[in-house]
């Protein structure tokens, strides 16, 4: 007892001394504290951040904002290429590739890039929020130089650097699908008939405010009524067979939604919102029809309850209805429709339900897609695809005749604001910026005539460059304001090689319209910059 009564006064006392001791001594030599006041301000302060967009939740994920940036904790062990995946969709950066570059310049990390368990890296331009952007405000008459892309190809590196190219040889607006004619979903929608699937474009805002960067007018394309997602999976919304009673297939793919089903329809509008609120500055409509093809007799839709209703009804009543809530967005509303209807066949009419003067009333723009090659047995001609000059001026002409007299949805007495009228750009006359809704007071004006034109080499032996540009000077000459051209393939090399010769002959081909600010692509018929991705 005595022993350890000893060691244990000895213990006490050893205690005493040294906290006196350190109390003692000036704040900066007590270890482990800091010893000034810049020291303490050192020590992060870590802040849980949310996320914005499907899939990312930065609070669970381990990410921290702190005063160098935002910090994410390694869970595991894993590979530098899993943090780029998780976070690279809410980041400045367009391609995985340099967000990677610039992770390892942040970490200075090794070349393996092998991340350990409980490691802090910094996430470089991350953006806990998805950039504001705002549509351009361009009258409908600014003349667009497009092409098209798929959703797959525009959010991957090689739709970007074709976007990229593009630009440098003079187009100024792109075409991307939003949502294509087999259902797929390309940007984030929460939506019980949405697919399930991660999207091509994960951050439409971002995408978009990449696209105005360069100077591109945005334009959004849904393909609306041929859903295939939607008929194989949420079947009841399908066409249905009369003599079956299951859904209607044509010509044996089940591939159509009922157009006039509301559901079908809120579905359609409620997406397109969805990319008017992240900025783009159009929004397209695609399939805006009833299924022309199979066995019309067998094909029942929910609209015939009613006798008198019928298809044209069916399709203009939905364009009101959507222009009514995209207008007021601040986006175009665009049309797709075929170029056989510039005929005006009853028998096209009564199948597809595309009633040129109604639907004009509820657009800005129509773009019929008057591709030579698939007038089959128009006109006499055995091959119409190689007869392109004849099908653009007579489907163009046809087109103006039709909508000449029709006030778009823009004009007073439809109900809607007006639109002002842009002035023409004198001939042989570049008009190097945009037609803005302050160049004039509202007037009504006649819709805007947009055609889709050929970019491939189906049914003709005489695609090239020139094909091209027989194409667009037909369609200039008989009332067309700008283009848009379609390969299915993304396949461009044809209008890319015509570009620097039409841009070389002003006021023949286009104006040149490019909008406010726009950088200025290369200089006609010069060399373009080899295309590369960029950061906004």
């Amino acid at each position: 007892m005595g022993r350890n009564r000893f060691l244990l006064l000895a213990a006490v006392s050893l205690l005493v001394v040294t906290t006196l001791a350190w109390i003692g001594l000036p704040s900066g030599m007590r270890l482990g504290a800091p010893n000034s006041a810049a020291q303490q301000a050192e020590k992060p302060v870590l802040k849980p951040v949310s996320a914005n967009l499907a899939g990312h939740d930065g609070a669970s994920s381990g990410l921290v904002s702190g005063p160098s940036g935002f910090v994410y904790t390694v869970p595991s062990a894993q590979p530098l290429a899993t943090v780029v995946r998780k976070f690279w969709p809410q980041t400045q950066f367009m391609t995985k590739a340099e967000m990677e570059t610039a992770l390892r310049q942040a970490n200075t990390l090794a070349k393996s890039g092998y991340l350990k368990a409980g490691q802090q890296i910094v996430i470089p331009g991350y953006e806990p929020e998805p950039p504001a952007v705002k549509p351009d405000k361009v009258q409908p008459d600014f003349e667009v130089r497009a092409v098209y892309l798929t959703g797959t190809m525009a959010g991957s590196v090689s739709g970007l650097r074709i976007v990229q190219h593009w630009r440098q040889l003079g187009g100024n607006a792109i075409v991307f699908d939003v949502k294509d004619s087999d259902g797929s979903v390309n940007i984030p929608f929460q939506h019980p008939l949405a697919p399930h699937r991660s999207p091509a474009i994960p951050n439409l805002p971002k995408y978009v405010r990449w696209a105005h960067s360069l100077g591109l007018h945005v334009i959004a394309r849904i393909a609306l009524f041929r859903d295939e997602n939607i008929a194989q999976h949420h079947s009841e919304l399908a066409v249905r067979s009369r003599r079956s009673g299951q859904p209607w297939l044509e010509n044996g793919k089940l591939v159509w939604t009922d157009p006039s089903n509301p559901e079908v329809q809120n579905y359609d509008i409620a997406l397109a919102k969805t990319a008017a609120a992240a900025g783009v500055d159009e929004v397209q409509f695609d399939y805006v029809r009833f299924p022309a093809e199979g066995d019309q007799a067998d094909a029942q839709f929910a609209f015939q309850k009613d006798p008198k209703t019928t298809r044209a009804d069916v399709i203009a009543g939905f364009l009101q209805k959507a222009y009514s809530e995209l207008h007021p967005m601040g986006v175009l509303v665009s049309l797709d429709v075929f170029g056989v209807m510039a005929w005006q066949r009853p028998v096209d009419l009564s199948h597809t339900g595309q009633d040129i003067v109604r639907m004009v009333r509820w657009c800005d723009v129509l773009s019929p897609m008057i591709y030579p090659s698939h007038f089959f047995g128009m006109d006499g001609y055995a091959q119409p695809g190689d007869a392109p000059e004849h099908f653009i001026s007579e489907s163009m002409a046809r087109f103006q005749k039709i909508t000449a007299n029709v006030p778009s949805s823009g004009a007073p007495e439809l109900g809607g604001p007006a639109s002002p009228p842009a002035a023409t750009a004198p001939k042989n006359e570049k008009s190097e910026s945009a037609r803005t809704v302050a160049d004039s007071k509202a007037a009504p004006h006649p819709v805007v005539l947009r055609p889709w034109l050929q970019a491939f080499a189906w049914r003709t032996k005489t695609y090239s460059p020139e094909y091209i540009q027989i194409q667009v000077a037909a369609s200039r000459a008989h009332g067309g304001v700008g283009f848009l051209f379609w390969n299915a393939r993304n396949d461009y090399t044809k209008p890319m090689a015509a570009m620097p010769v039409m841009r070389g002959q002003p006021g023949r081909f286009f104006r040149g319209d490019e909008l406010p600010g726009a950088p200025k692509p290369a200089v006609a018929g010069g060399p373009a910059s080899s295309p590369a991705t960029a950061t906004p």
